[in-house]
């Protein structure tokens, strides 16, 4: 370099030499400046690898101007602990008893008179199905569990007891199952045999054959010696020194102290609606029965639309719904678009699955409301004389006294008329009613109502019923059921339907001849449509000047 600057004739050579030789000298600056810099006194160590794309706006004093700052990508930088992981898993899975395995997990005193002889179960143990539901296997048979519920109703004849919820592979279950019950104040379980399968379905109705799974309602009855106390978890298991492979929270909804009850909530099987928008019907549906004097809404999801999640998330953060997403059990298809096909097909077997989220309706509800209705979103119970459910019940109760000896009243039913699209297609639009109300906009209906006993719709009394169908109960604690049919000059069920329900496509052109104007539902008109308007504009499904 040397030779080469003294080379050069004149300033401009002396002066190109010396650019260059300070460009090689602040390059040499650079490069050395980090091996010789000294790490100040308690300064920050280096930042693991997997958190160099997550932003810490304090990890410099002398960051460039937000204005001049690189942008980072928009990635969510919370890392949950341990304990936010387990309450997140609760949530999703409600049966599962998280936390108390969390908190049990170590004890070495956890099994039946001996180590090897019922030892408590490992979350990690057990043998999940279709994501919400537990599975045992023994001896060539297969029970599908969903939930376990704390019964110490007072009508109950066997006295305080823990239901088990399952699907089983069966017709008359012969398999003698035990009950694995832990409590937080016992180390050891509590083992008791299974009382009965009680059969949630009727055999004159279909599928009354092995090797399709059936609903069943257990009963582990609890001994004298912890009837005062709450079993935390149960595990259903063939004998009573198994290793359990399922191991379910109870739920048990009764508050420590006697409270007052809410009158009526409403459960609704699981939504099936991926392609169907739905949504402004359901808005205006839950509005409806709000003002009908629904306190909560229950509820399953298979699979709905996105626009049906917005509405279901705007509802439950008012406290209003909740949402419990379900999967069909065993080999039944749950992918998306699939398992509506083969719902629509396999009519029996929907019934039959059905009949699990409305019994879990029931007994995870039962301590909170006096009454449950069992609705679909097309369908409302509506009072002719009352202005909503409880005023109706009021006038109800004295007149349907049941005569000396006989049972008391289980459920008060509803007859149905049903409301069609066909037969308001004939009309104009109702002036003075939005034209997105669906029901309000529906006032042409069958001149006859179904048949006596077809497609009701009831109050359930929670003191009462054990196992509940779509439209009536099928089990009743302390005797025989007692359904009370409300006179239709006092309420009737108005289903808002396309068309009749398949089995009535013989019949249906009669209940279509001669339709009846029929304003009923207007009674409700001025403040349903306020209610379900103001939520659709929340919701963004109408123009901000609506």
């Amino acid at each position: 370099m040397r030779g080469w600057c003294a080379a050069g004739a004149g300033g401009r050579w002396r002066a190109r030499c010396a650019a260059v030789l300070l460009a090689w000298c602040a390059l040499a600056a650079l490069m050395l400046a980090p091996r010789l810099q000294t790490p100040a006194t308690g300064s920050r160590p280096a930042r693991p690898a997997r958190l160099l794309l997550q932003s810490e706006p304090t990890a410099s004093t002398s960051a460039p101007p937000s204005s001049l700052a690189p942008a980072l990508p928009a990635t969510d930088t919370r890392v949950l602990t341990e304990e936010e992981l387990r309450a997140d898993a609760e949530r999703r899975l409600p049966s599962l008893p998280l936390s108390y395995w969390h908190k049990h997990k170590d004890d070495k005193n956890k099994f039946y008179k001996k180590k090897d002889c019922a030892p408590f179960p490992s979350i990690y143990d057990i043998e999940f199905h279709n994501t919400y539901w537990q599975t045992l296997r023994a001896k060539g048979e297969v029970f599908h569990l969903y939930g376990a519920y704390m019964d110490a109703r007072n009508a109950s004849r066997i006295g305080p007891a823990v239901r088990v919820l399952a699907v089983h592979d069966r017709i008359k279950p012969t398999l003698a199952t035990h009950c694995q019950l832990w409590f937080e104040e016992r180390e050891a379980p509590v083992v008791v045999r299974n009382l009965e399968y009680k059969y949630v379905w009727n055999s004159k109705w279909g599928n009354y054959r092995d090797g399709v799974l059936q609903p069943y309602l257990m009963a582990c009855v609890l001994p004298a010696d912890v009837r005062h106390l709450v079993p935390a978890s149960v595990s259903l298991v063939a004998n009573p020194c198994d290793r359990a492979t399922n191991n379910l929270r109870v739920h048990n909804d009764r508050p420590p102290t006697p409270a007052e009850r809410k009158d009526f909530a409403v459960c609704v099987k699981g939504l099936d609606f991926l392609h169907e928008d739905l949504s402004v019907r359901l808005v205006e549906w839950i509005e409806m029965v709000r003002l009908l004097g629904a306190h909560k809404i229950f509820f399953y999801e298979l699979q709905v639309h996105p626009n049906i999640t917005k509405v279901l998330d705007y509802y439950q953060d008012l406290g209003v719904v909740e949402v419990t997403p379900i999967t069909l059990p065993g080999g039944q298809p749950n992918l998306p678009g699939l398992q509506h096909m083969y719902l629509k097909k396999k009519t029996t077997h929907k019934r039959q699955m059905e009949l699990i989220p409305y019994n879990d309706c029931l007994y995870r509800h039962m301590y909170q409301y006096r009454w449950l209705a069992l609705l679909d979103i097309d369908e409302v119970i509506v009072p002719l004389e009352d202005g909503d459910w409880g005023a109706l019940m009021r006038r109800i109760l004295p007149l349907s006294t049941p005569a000396s000896g006989k049972p008391p009243r289980t459920s008060y039913h509803a007859s149905n008329l049903y409301f069609l699209d066909s037969l308001q297609h004939e009309h104009a639009w109702e002036e003075g009613v939005p034209r997105y109300l669906h029901m309000l906009q529906h006032v042409y209906r069958t001149r006859n109502f179904t048949k006596p006993g077809q497609y009701v719709k009831a109050f359930h009394e929670t003191d009462r019923v054990l196992a509940l169908h779509n439209h009536f109960p099928l089990a009743c604690l302390g005797g025989a059921c007692s359904s009370y049919a409300l006179e239709t000059r006092h309420a009737r069920l108005q289903h808002y339907r396309a068309d009749c329900v398949t089995a009535l496509s013989k019949t249906c052109a009669d209940l279509r001849a001669q339709p009846v104007r029929d304003t009923a539902l207007w009674r409700w008109r001025e403040p349903l449509a306020a209610s379900a308007t103001a939520a659709l504009s929340a919701l963004g499904f109408l123009p901000p000047n609506r």
